[in-house]
């Protein structure tokens, strides 16, 4: 982390947590953080769902709501990005205050609710970003909360963003819009995965979907969601969203609702990904996020069974310096390892987790 960081970071701390991302994505607009550029080498560099990546450190979806710093985003070393998640119509999501840190954890709690711009907002930036950088830019793609036909929520959007991304993911896991997570269930994600497919078969380009998936699943629920994303040939799991687990918390705000993220998230997250792998004998492209705020904890990841990774409640903490410092570490714990290559690391430490 850079001295300039340090002091930036100390000084969002002092204030509230959202008003704090609004002014570091205002920054970062105004081209005032300092970016890492393209971070690869040729163990990094891989294949994921038919995408070229210069590396596998991508940004989870939620950083940047309504696609209005792609540009800057995909110069700050991450192989890929995700924007969203972003739902029909425009909406507030919940009352504030609705983020908040846990630094004693080095976690955050939210419950946002899906607060955007709406589909009509992200789809005309996504179309006016730059396509210079080899850096593929996915849409998370969500559900009005009032809305009477969730399901068709999430193909209307993609009909809207899918021209202009690289690839779009299936949230029904978050845990602040009721009943989202109900979509879970076999016979609804079942003909909600349908119809979104439908819509992408229609785009007249590939577009990977994506399925992200809560850690709060049993293993009987897991198994389901498993086979149904088998049976409906999705392209890739992202194991997993925030989650309603409260142990082992000491900070003040432990007790707010929402979803928990951050360094409390690792385990269960990269418990519910071993078994994904075990389950889909490793087949199913993975993607492992949750807790990740280290070279080590990426490593982890990919030896669980995830093929890339991605982050982000640890930039709230450790500011965009991170993306480098864990791709650039990466590299090394794979060179330490005799792996040649990212992908013969995958799922070499699964058992460990199961």
């Amino acid at each position: 982390m850079t001295l300039i960081e340090k002091v930036a970071l100390k000084a969002l701390h002092q204030i509230d947590p959202e008003r704090a991302h609004t002014l570091a994505m205002m920054a970062m607009k105004m081209g005032v953080v300092p970016l890492s550029g393209l971070v690869t080498t040729p163990r990094l560099e891989t294949t994921f769902c038919g995408m070229t990546l210069t590396n596998p450190v991508g940004l989870a979806a939620g950083y940047d709501k309504n696609a209005q710093v792609v540009d800057a985003l995909t110069q700050a070393g991450f192989g890929f990005v995700e924007v969203g998640a972003v739902t029909p119509r425009p909406q507030p999501g919940n009352p504030k205050p609705r983020l908040f840190r846990l630094t004693e954890d080095q976690a955050v709690i939210n419950r946002y609710g899906f607060n955007n711009e709406g589909m009509e907002a992200a789809a005309a930036r996504l179309t006016r970003r730059s396509r210079l950088r080899p850096v593929p830019v996915g849409v998370n793609l969500g559900a009005n909360k009032d809305s009477d036909d969730r399901a068709n929520d999430f193909a209307r959007v993609l009909a809207a963003c899918g021209p202009h991304v690289d690839f779009a993911t299936v949230n029904v896991s978050s845990p602040n819009t009721e009943k989202l997570r109900d979509l879970q269930g076999a016979e609804a994600l079942s003909a909600l995965l349908a119809g979104v497919i439908d819509v992408r078969d229609g785009l007249g380009k590939y577009t990977p979907i994506f399925l992200k998936i809560a850690p709060d699943l049993t293993d009987a629920e897991l198994a389901e969601i498993a086979q149904v994303a088998q049976e409906a040939k999705i392209d890739a799991i992202i194991a997993t969203n925030t989650t309603l687990d409260r142990e082992g918390l000491k900070s003040a705000s432990k007790d707010e609702a929402g979803g928990l993220s951050g360094a409390p998230l690792f385990e269960k997250s990269t418990r519910v990904l071993a078994k994904l792998s075990q389950m889909t004998d490793g087949h199913m492209p993975l993607v492992g996020v949750g807790g990740i705020a280290s070279a080590e904890d990426a490593y982890q990841k990919i030896r669980a069974g995830a093929h890339v990774v991605q982050l982000y409640s640890a930039l709230a903490y450790k500011g965009m310096s991170l993306v480098e410092e864990i791709a650039l570490g990466l590299d090394k714990l794979l060179e330490r390892d005799g792996f040649d290559h990212v992908a013969d690391a995958v799922g070499t430490g699964r058992e460990a987790w199961l």
